[in-house]
């Protein structure tokens, strides 16, 4: 019998699949995979709901409702200046993963190179490969995830066709400076490249921090690719509906990679997210509040456990340092950790070395704090207990 296509046979299941596998046949509190365990916005799953009934349920337009793709244009000027034309340069898709599979099929002609930072979300790679591209990998150093100037312009050659930045950084929970945005900028220009900005988490920024878009950067404008969530911005990661913002030339080859991948998203929910989108500053405001505090409690109940946290200036993670654990076994990585975290301490988290495609540290450890707090509390005490604190 043939085989399945050689690069995507090659990725076994996720690790955010196999961990949660692993965490129910154990009982485990899950904080590996990154989701609320709320219901999210009420009043937006009310309008889901009504515009189930009582809408439209045939195929919307291919790039979108339009009452939603004017809501992102209006997001995008009110929050960060950008005036963009929603009829010529928003695209809606079936969750933001579509969007990069979209955005990276479209724009990608085989040897092509594609600049990532490592560590990443785990669908890059396996696009960009399938897509025929060259992946060319930055590495950011922790504890602050930093990126080496000269590193960065090591990646970049004639044959970079597009950069993928995800900011804020999952699983880093790093937010880029605007000096860092700026270094990246200028090799983006220099180079005569695209952009493609993974700004999922841009809401959930915390400590004061203000996300800054690098669309808005000067130059910028007309060479990136900027996508949204309504997943993460609504705590509602089932909803799959994610936005795509760009330049009407750049727009033009996603939407023709769009129409063979989904062609469309459930019209109620691309309601919902309209109405959404236009909510008051203090919801946006009090989401991030609401999660800084989930993250303050995270960690400092894992440091009460003896595992340190490096920073985390937003999205739903805190990264834990395990080389001093008490418990850790003689060459014991990251994800022998991890597996004996869940079976025997009752608690699931994901090895970082799992975002990365090569030079992977493992030392390194990532728990979700976007759950209930009872959640969170019983998670610290089973890992106190664990580690006899």
């Amino acid at each position: 019998m043939r085989s399945g296509n050689a690069i995507l046979s090659g990725y076994g299941t996720t690790i955010f699949e196999a961990m949660s596998r692993l965490a129910g046949a154990h009982n485990a509190i899950n904080l590996g995979q990154g989701f609320p365990d709320d219901r999210g916005a009420e009043d937006v799953l009310q309008v889901a709901a009504r515009a189930l009934l009582e809408g439209n349920n045939q195929y919307p337009p291919m790039m979108g409702l339009p009452a939603l793709r004017q809501a992102v244009a209006a997001h995008a000027a009110r929050f960060y200046g950008l005036e963009v034309d929603w009829e010529r340069e928003v695209m809606v898709t079936s969750g933001a993963t579509e969007a990069l599979a979209a955005c990276l099929f479209g724009l990608i002609e085989p040897g092509d190179e594609v600049v990532l930072f490592q560590p990443l979300y785990d669908s890059y790679v396996p696009i960009i490969r399938r897509a025929g591209g060259i992946p060319r990998f930055v590495r950011l150093q922790p504890p602050g995830w930093t990126v080496d100037p000269d590193e960065l312009a090591a990646a970049f050659s004639p044959r970079t066709k597009l950069v993928v930045l995800n900011n804020p950084l999952n699983p880093a929970a790093k937010v880029w400076s605007v000096e860092e945005l700026r270094l990246l900028a200028d090799q983006v220009i220099a180079h005569d490249c695209l952009a493609v900005c993974d700004e999922v988490y841009e809401h959930l920024v915390f400590d004061g921090r203000r996300h800054v878009p690098l669309m808005t950067l000067p130059g910028m404008r007309e060479r990136t690719l900027r996508i949204g969530s309504a997943g993460k911005t609504f705590s509602l990661t089932g909803w799959k509906v994610g936005y795509v913002t760009a330049a009407p030339d750049l727009l033009q080859p996603v939407a023709k990679a769009h129409q063979y991948l989904t062609f469309s998203t459930p019209p109620n929910l691309q309601a919902a997210v309209a109405y959404g989108l236009a909510k008051d500053d203090a919801y946006f405001g009090l989401l991030a509040a609401a999660l800084e505090a989930k993250r303050d409690r995270l960690a400092a109940g894992l440091v009460s456990a003896g595992l340190p946290v490096l920073p985390s200036e937003g999205t739903y993670f805190v990264v834990a340092d395990i080389t001093g654990a008490r418990g850790l076994r003689p060459g014991e990585d990251d994800a022998d950790f991890c597996r004996r975290l869940t079976t025997d301490a009752g608690v699931a988290a994901i090895p970082v070395s799992a975002f990365y495609e090569e030079g992977a540290p493992t030392h390194l450890i990532r728990f979700c704090f976007s759950k209930q707090d009872a959640i969170l509390d019983s998670a610290v005490m089973r890992l106190k207990e664990f580690f006899g604190r």
